[in-house]
């Protein structure tokens, strides 16, 4: 979302590379192109003026330090006053009730169906009980939709497909949640234009009567700055409680994710990409200014892995390693768990450094279809031994996976590379007790 963001910044960050002070003259520079990069990616003018000002006020009132360059220093404001311009810190969702009763509101198209489903799966995570309300009654498909989203996230989904009263459907739907003892009700309702009266009052009927713990406003931020410009308009008739940005992986420039909550105060709450119910996560201002800022955000990335790995698979493999039997189902097995944590691109970017390396590269989850085809190409002996792969084995699987046998032979001197790092590993007294080395002091908790 913010490639074409931060290699402006970083440009605009260069201009100071090799400056011993900074003065009134380069701040000005340097401010004017980050001005101008915050425009580009759709930042209201406005609030790209005042963040700015800001940035350049805080940079001359400062001292350099011998240890820290004028252009470090400057990322630092930047990284600052991004995280305040975006909330400051991370709010979580209320959910106070008999059942706790969440609605979702927004436009046609911003992904409000998707969003609910990945909800549901989230506090199904977080060991809540949840019900799933299917309360768009306009849209044919909607119902169907969540039913099957409902189904792939063990949820279960209250709907009455011949019923055209949202009102009645959500209430009946709470009547059930709490005679089946759900803790958490999420009501997806239709989508609808700001300008359509009558829409309007229906979704503010629904509110009025089910007096929710939580309101959310489901944004495409796809959209740019008319996602602001919409959220503002809803607000002012919804008075929602936070803002949720969808297709944050579309070709999008991220003004919305920078500006809308300074333009409507009312916090970012979450983020979503693609269309996995995995992909969903809470909105951390701080570790987005991070990302924008090509820093990375390591923090999100260990807590996607701990939310996708099975922890006994875990032990499972680990076993295996210690005694030197990991073989290609266990590669298979690790390669599902890394997808499950998001897609590809998003994750690389989130390791520092990773983001600038990565720019103009086509990188997607279709990158390891190769692999996988080659492994399920493999008998399940081969996969099992692969070490009993020898030349004409290796042609057959070739030509049963559709890749070429210089394909096969990449992927084996790879997967054998990899065994012996875990050999060495185990030799070091184990891969758990080689990564507690690399761990600092406490493994890292907080």
């Amino acid at each position: 979302m913010f490639d074409n963001l931060s290699l402006k910044l970083d440009r605009a960050f260069k201009t100071l590379k090799g400056t011993g002070k900074i003065t009134e003259i380069n701040v000005a520079s340097t401010v004017k192109e980050i001005r101008r990069a915050l425009i580009d990616a759709d930042v209201n003018y406005k609030v790209a003026k005042e963040v700015t000002d800001t940035i350049r006020n805080e940079a001359l009132g400062r001292d350099v330090l011998i240890s820290v360059s004028p252009g470090q220093l400057l990322v630092k404001i930047t990284q600052e006053e991004l995280t305040k311009l975006m909330g400051g810190s991370k709010v979580d969702i209320k959910l106070s009730g008999d059942p706790a009763v969440i609605l979702i509101a927004g436009l046609q198209g911003s992904g409000k169906t998707t969003f609910t489903g990945k909800l549901g799966s989230l506090l199904k995570r977080q060991g809540r009980q949840v019900l799933l309300v299917a309360c768009d009654i306009y849209r044919p498909a909607a119902i169907d939709q969540l039913k099957v989203l409902g189904e792939q996230i063990g949820v279960e989904v209250y709907a009455e497909p011949e019923n055209k009263n949202a009102l009645q459907i959500a209430n009946n739907a709470i009547a059930y949640a709490k005679k089946t003892g759900k803790k958490t009700v999420v009501v997806d309702t239709a989508g609808r234009l700001a300008v359509d009266d009558q829409m309007m009052k229906e979704i503010e009927e629904l509110k009025k009567a089910l007096n929710p713990s939580e309101t959310l406003f489901v944004v495409d931020s796809m959209t740019g700055q008319d996602a602001v410009n919409t959220a503002k308009t809803f607000d002012e008739r919804l008075n929602f409680d936070g803002v949720v940005l969808t297709k944050l992986d579309g070709d999008t420039r991220g003004g919305a994710a920078i500006s809308i909550r300074h333009v409507v105060n009312k916090p970012i709450k979450f983020i979503s990409t693609g269309e996995k119910m995995e992909n969903l996560d809470v909105f951390h201002p701080d570790r987005m200014a991070q990302r924008i800022l090509g820093m990375g955000d390591v923090i999100s990335l260990v807590e996607r892995a701990q939310q996708s790995f099975d922890e006994d698979e875990a032990k499972r493999i680990n076993a295996k390693i210690r005694q030197n039997n990991f073989n290609f189902d266990d590669f298979l097995s690790q390669l599902e768990q890394v997808k499950k944590m998001g897609n590809i691109k998003d994750l690389m970017g989130m390791i520092p450094g990773m983001g600038k390396a990565m720019k103009g590269l086509d990188i997607d989850d279709d990158s390891f279809k190769p692999i996988e085809a080659i492994i399920r190409s493999m008998t399940p002996k081969e996969r099992q031994q692969p070490d009993i792969i020898d030349g004409r084995r290796r042609k057959r699987i070739a030509d049963g996976s559709g890749r070429t046998i210089v394909e096969v032979n990449n992927l084996m001197k790879q997967f054998d590379d990899m065994r012996k790092l875990m050999k060495q590993m185990n030799k070091m007294g184990g891969a758990k007790q080689a990564m507690s080395r690399m761990m600092p002091p406490g493994g890292g908790r907080r």
